[in-house]
């Protein structure tokens, strides 16, 4: 027998890393072979395979009654909330949050626990749950005062709130819930009621949105009708009671056209002709020869010299044409030919036009967020970035004044280009930043999955590091769409059979 002390470290040095190794099983630490992939996937957040299988098990167990899996259960979600909500105090971006529209088939038992624990072991810390959309609202049937259906109309579900039951699912697992909302865009079952036509925005060609979007199903409102602002508010209020930690805007546009008309060049192209518009743009003259010209230049679509004459004659006592914004060039300017004077009139009434139009967007986000800036709740505008840009003389035809939403609010810009790399996202993002106040909360949204490219777009986390590049301040990024993410599971869910 050896006189040889025993080397005790050995021992010690195998249970230390056997135990690492089991315990980094439950951690945040994807399941990667190589320390250079598991460091550059780890900054994400994501579980581990182990880790997921693991929660998955006992969820399964849990929902077949097994008390005992569902404690532990229990307490595998609030060990991943604190870790989670750890990793993401530690790496960028600090908010990582995901799309996620929910169905019907969302009640039955089991179903939104698996949908938010795979929003987690993604390493997402929020989640914007679609609220309104395509003419719906995720409001319980028994208790929805809107002018919009339920999302559930489910037999026997009528009093299933489906959106705080998400909130409440989605805080257990630390998430914050964002209500989602389509905003303009009301949806066709608001275009089916016959007393709510007045409400929809047309053109001057005489056509509603029904007419311009493929799909038949968008259908945008005239934001200055009263009846409108009366419906949507009343429809923000109910969300707002389900206390979601914000709520997100989108659609806060007029309708995107294809071909030519996507860009707005003359009057008849804007949405300017349904009543309240069309009033609400009559109050900005000034006096008379103000209010005479912009009806002339919105029924015509122009204004001529000889109109222009014919309204000095109208209203001699007055001096100018005056509306809101003009202003009217000095003396030594004034005396122009009528042709002069007609080009730089006509100049103005479109600009003016385009202003009136963009107008009724920021008031109508206004009057939307209100409800949700009362109790404390933050509020969030979503945007093209591309949606205000001007062509020559022309706009694009959304009329997105995205430049002109109130740092108050939170900023997402769907940075959705597709070039198939990051040159055409970058930039995207570049502008907006380069046009937000000091203290504006931007998160861009990006669209495509982890690890592989979509739809002509780099994998997420390319798009990530790109924008870590560009702005490492940026607090917080999106993520388009947990349908993209799991494509099975969200057709699953959307075409499932509920009883």
């Amino acid at each position: 027998m050896s006189n040889r002390p025993l080397n005790l470290a050995r021992p010690m040095l195998f249970w230390r890393r056997l135990f690492a190794a089991v315990f980094s099983s439950i951690l945040l630490i994807p399941n990667v072979g190589s320390q250079s992939a598991e460091a550059q996937l780890t900054q994400y957040c994501q579980l581990s395979t182990a880790a997921t299988r693991t929660k998955e098990n006992l969820r399964l167990s849990a929902l077949k009654g097994d008390k005992d899996a569902q404690s532990r259960y229990q307490q595998l979600l609030k060990k991943h909330a604190q870790q989670l909500q750890e990793c993401r105090n530690r790496n960028w971006p600090q908010v990582q949050a995901l799309w996620l529209r929910l169905y019907p088939c969302d009640i039955k038992p089991g179903t939104l626990d698996q949908v938010m624990d795979r929003i987690v072991n993604r390493g997402y810390n929020q989640v914007y749950v679609e609220v309104f959309y395509d003419g719906q609202v995720l409001l319980p049937a028994a208790a929805n005062p809107t002018v919009w259906p339920s999302v559930i109309r489910t037999p026997g579900a009528e009093k299933i709130d489906l959106l705080s039951v998400a909130i409440q699912k989605g805080r257990q697992r630390g998430l914050k819930v964002y209500a989602w909302m389509y905003t303009i865009n009301f949806g066709y079952t608001y275009a089916q009621r016959p007393d709510r036509e007045a409400a929809i925005a047309r053109n001057g060609k005489g056509q509603t949105s029904l007419y311009v979007v493929d799909n038949g199903s968008q259908v945008f409102i005239d934001p200055y009708n009263e009846q409108a602002k009366r419906d949507y508010f009343r429809m923000v209020q109910e969300v707002v009671r389900r206390r979601p930690d914000g709520i997100l805007f989108d659609y806060v546009r007029y309708p995107r056209q294809a071909g030519t008309d996507s860009l707005a060049t003359k009057v008849t192209d804007l949405w300017l002709y349904s009543q309240a518009t069309q009033e609400a743009l009559f109050r900005r003259a000034q006096n008379y020869k103000g209010l005479e010209l912009i009806r002339r230049f919105l029924s015509k679509g122009y204004i001529t010299a000889g109109d222009i004459s014919e309204v000095d004659k109208l209203y001699p006592q007055e001096g100018e044409p005056m509306w809101q914004g003009r202003i009217p060039p000095p003396a030594s300017k004034s005396i122009l030919s009528p042709s002069d004077r007609q080009a730089l009139l006509q100049t103005e009434l479109w600009q003016l036009s385009v202003a009136h139009a963009m107008q009724g967007i920021l008031d109508f986000v206004a009057l939307a967020s209100y409800p949700a800036q009362q109790v404390g709740i933050p509020s969030g505008v979503v945007f093209f970035p591309d949606g205000n840009q001007t062509v020559g003389q022309g706009y694009d035809s959304r009329l997105q004044p995205w430049d002109r939403f109130p740092s108050s609010l939170e900023w997402h810009p769907m940075s959705y280009a597709t070039c198939g790399n990051v040159n055409c996202i970058v930039p995207q993002v570049r502008r907006v930043l380069s046009v937000a106040k000091p203290g504006t909360q931007v998160i861009p949204a990006l669209a495509g999955n982890w690890g592989e490219s979509v739809s002509n777009r780099p994998p997420l986390e390319v798009q990530m590091q790109a924008l870590r590049q560009l702005a490492p301040q940026l607090k917080g990024v999106s993520h388009f769409a947990y349908s993209w993410q799991y494509p099975e599971n969200d057709s699953d869910r959307k075409f499932c059979r509920v009883r």
